[in-house]
Parts: structure tokens; C-alpha cells; sequence
């Protein structure tokens, strides 16, 4: 999982997957879910007035092994 967030338009994308989206479905005014060709969701779009929405000052994770990331990332990076 991946954030991009944009201050520009104060826009934020939690890409879930790396698999591109097929379709859109609104969930609320100015927040959208990208799905895949089977209705699998693979990102969250908050267009605007995301800072409004989502505490952008400090991202807690629960239940994860970093590690496992960290070092896939390391590598990555090496290669």
C-alpha cells in the first residue's frame, strides 16, 4: 500500500494494489474507490479537502510487520 498525497489540490490516493483501476464508484461527494475488471477495489481517491477529511500530520500503523516491507524496499533499491 502506497499514499501519494497532493498539496496542490489537497488530494490524497491510497493505492491498495498496483493493478490499474477499470472503474469508478462514488462513495461520497469528492471521494471515489477504483476497482478492478472484477469489482475489486484498488485505491481510494479523496479529490479534494483531504487535509479536512484524514489526519495528515502522522500515519500509525497497527498489526503490520514493517520489517517485511523495509526489507523488500532495500532491496529494491539496491538492485
Amino acid at each position: 500500500m502506497r499514499l501519494s498525497y497532493h498539496p496542490e489540490t489537497d488530494s490524497l490516493y491510497i493505492h491498495l494494489t498496483d493493478k490499474p483501476g477499470a472503474d469508478v464508484v462514488e462513495v461520497s461527494d469528492g471521494m471515489v474507490v477504483d476497482v478492478d475488471e472484477q469489482g475489486t477495489p484498488v485505491g481510494i481517491d479523496i479529490d479534494a479537502n483531504a487535509s479536512r477529511i484524514v489526519d495528515l500530520s502522522r500515519l500509525e500503523v497497527e498489526g503490520l510487520d514493517l520489517s517485511l516491507g523495509l526489507e523488500a524496499s532495500a532491496r529494491s533499491q539496491a538492485g
